[in-house]
């Protein structure tokens, strides 16, 4: 058996430091005038700190479950019904046919910059190509992020580093109601993508890499590519029950395996063939299966141009536009395809010998 490795985790806060911490969001002196009920409220979260209350309503796990009588998260039961409704609605020929499109981009006129993004409007273009009869557009705007009151996708603790089967389907690791860590986006965005039968990412390219918005939903999205549906075989977050029962053979489900997908990266420099090759490794590696060479696209816009015309730059691309709308296109096609019982890959049958 292998050995749970610690150490690492620093000493809980002091009551002093958990104080300074509480005040942060009400430094407004708007709020002083509730300085005694913001107290009271502070006194019960320390409470809820230090005793550690991670899911302060649970029930009890119930049928199908190895372990009916364990006591799970009320709020990850309600997403895990959620994620079944979903997926038997995407199973369901007679739903209309869904793509998701998401803009990566974590500008909009609502932000500090103060202008839509380019990738908005690519993803606009693609739509126009999309609303028809029979097939549903389900826009995923990720720059509400920064854009929006409390909104939030907590970033992944890595669960599946110590065992596949730590990492749970839906992800358990949030809320987080002891630390505040609540709110989080993810347990929406897990039930758009179970949802969807297409799927377009449309991302700028930051540094040679994906926008944070986007890399926060990759990163949550783990638990889609082999985490394990029942937290009662783990018993929580239970890391020497995890080691073992990966260690005994586990499976490594894909639970969004057979969905297509399209891309579309921007950039105005350099790094956007790398981004879009990491991107589309990425889905591949999660059983997505690609809607073709025009459903793969990246391009720059104004390059080595100002950033203050790039908004032009665009208007003039009249190509680009309409490789944009090509990316749709194919993905429209590809979803037609799969759910029809026709879309296939080579290949996808055959037994993987080393499955991860």
């Amino acid at each position: 058996m292998t050995s749970v490795r610690k150490g690492q985790a620093p000493d809980r806060m002091s009551r002093e430091a958990f104080h300074v911490r509480f005040a942060q969001p009400f430094f407004d002196p708007a709020f002083a005038a509730e300085r005694e009920a913001l107290d009271r409220l502070e006194d019960i979260a320390w409470t809820a700190y230090k005793e550690e209350r991670k899911s302060p309503v649970t029930r009890k796990a119930g049928e199908g479950f190895a372990d009916p009588e364990y006591e799970l998260s009320a709020e990850w039961l309600d997403t895990r019904a959620r994620l079944r409704k979903a997926q038997d609605a995407w199973s369901d020929a007679a739903t209309p046919s869904r793509v998701l499109l998401i803009n990566a981009s974590p500008r909009n006129d609502g932000t500090c910059p103060g202008e839509m993004s380019k990738t908005w409007r690519m993803l606009q273009l693609a739509k126009s190509q999309l609303d028809a009869p029979g097939l549903e557009c389900d826009v995923l705007d990720l720059s509400l992020l920064a854009s929006d009151y409390a909104r939030k996708i907590h970033p992944c603790k890595g669960c599946v580093s110590t065992a596949m089967p730590l990492c749970h389907w839906p992800c358990n690791c949030y809320p987080n109601h002891a630390l505040n860590q609540t709110g989080d986006w993810m347990n929406e965005i897990y039930e758009r993508w179970v949802a969807a039968h297409g799927i377009i990412l449309f991302t700028p390219t930051h540094w040679y890499q994906a926008a944070s918005p986007l890399k926060l939903m990759m990163d949550r999205l783990v638990c889609a590519d082999g985490g394990n549906p029942d937290p009662t075989t783990t018993h929580g977050k239970n890391a020497e029950e995890a080691k073992a029962l990966e260690m005994r053979g586990w499976d490594y489900p894909k639970h969004l395996a057979g969905r297509v997908y399209g891309l579309v990266v921007h950039g105005d420099v350099a790094g956007v063939e790398d981004l879009r090759r990491n991107l589309g490794d990425w889905l591949d590696w999660m059983g997505l299966v690609d809607a073709g060479v025009r459903a793969r696209l990246d391009r720059y816009v104004g390059y080595y141009a100002p950033y203050a015309t790039s908004h032009e730059a665009l208007d003039a691309d009249a190509p680009m536009q309409e490789e944009v709308r090509n990316v749709a296109r194919a993905v429209a096609d590809s979803v037609a395809l799969l759910r029809a019982g026709k879309l296939e890959t080579p290949g996808q049958k055959l037994r993987q010998p080393r499955p991860k």
